[in-house]
């Protein structure tokens, strides 16, 4: 019913165009112009912005698009970059184009970070929460915070595909590599994704099933990543929250 396409932005950002007909809502606005002129080139009437939380670069086009298409904007509450006409947090539904959205709670990056799924489009718009290969870093939130919030992530359907918002799949992934040597579906979507990018192809959306094949942050109960962990002395407790938190520290020094 809807069509997901991305619009480059910045140095590696990717804000997402969702379209029916001549309608369009656009997630995490970063920078003005690219949106004004995908908009322009596609003839689609902006409705409608996301907002995933607050950080500038999903938000810096936001004051600029509202004031250029008058369109409504949601985001989370109590947020630095808010406040926003239309405040949603977990159990509530964004109607968008005529397809529902739950929003997610999923602090971790940011206190004020949520998401939107939509299980009859299998989207899932996660900002900056859960990138292809990798997660983001954890900035206001708590380690066991970010580990719950993927954790409502694994959850989900495995076809479930994953809009992110940064190109940022072969540094995770060849990251990856590292915590999980032997895993040979993480090698075959290393290759994929290179080729992808070789053609300067965006990565992005995975689904949710290649995450939990090849995604060291989804795999807090792999053995081979325990054993990776522990044998370079960076396991320091051995529960899942303390598994994810060594990989995120390993991930943040590498």
């Amino acid at each position: 019913m809807l069509t997901i396409s991305p619009i480059r932005a910045l140095s590696d950002n990717y804000i997402w165009l969702i379209v029916r007909n001549t309608q369009g809502f656009v997630v995490d606005p970063g920078e003005p112009g690219p949106v004004l002129a995908a908009l322009e080139a596609k003839e689609i009437q902006l409705s409608g912005i996301l907002v995933t939380h607050h950080h500038f670069d999903h938000t810096g086009a936001v004051a600029a698009l509202k004031t250029e298409a008058g369109c409504e904007v949601w985001g989370p509450p109590d947020s630095p970059a808010g406040p926003y006409d239309r405040t949603v947090t977990e159990g509530d539904t964004v109607s968008v184009l005529g397809v529902d959205f739950s929003v997610l709670n999923v602090p971790g990056h940011t206190l004020d970070h949520i998401a939107y799924y939509s299980s009859t489009e299998h989207a899932l718009f996660c900002g900056d929460t859960l990138f292809v290969g990798g997660c983001g870093r954890v900035f206001e939130g708590t380690p066991p915070q970010m580990r719950g919030s993927l954790e409502k992530f694994r959850g989900l359907p495995p076809e479930t595909l994953i809009f992110c918002a940064h190109e940022y799949t072969l540094a995770n992934l060849r990251f990856a590599r590292l915590v999980e040597p032997n895993n040979d579906a993480l090698s075959a979507f290393l290759n994929a994704c290179e080729a992808k990018r070789a053609n300067d192809e965006p990565t992005v959306p995975s689904c949710i099933s290649d995450e939990l094949a090849c995604n060291p942050f989804l795999r807090w109960d792999s053995p081979e990543i325990r054993e990776t962990l522990a044998a370079s002395g960076k396991l320091a407790d051995d529960t899942p929250d303390g598994i994810f938190t060594a990989v995120r520290e390993w991930k943040n020094s590498a």
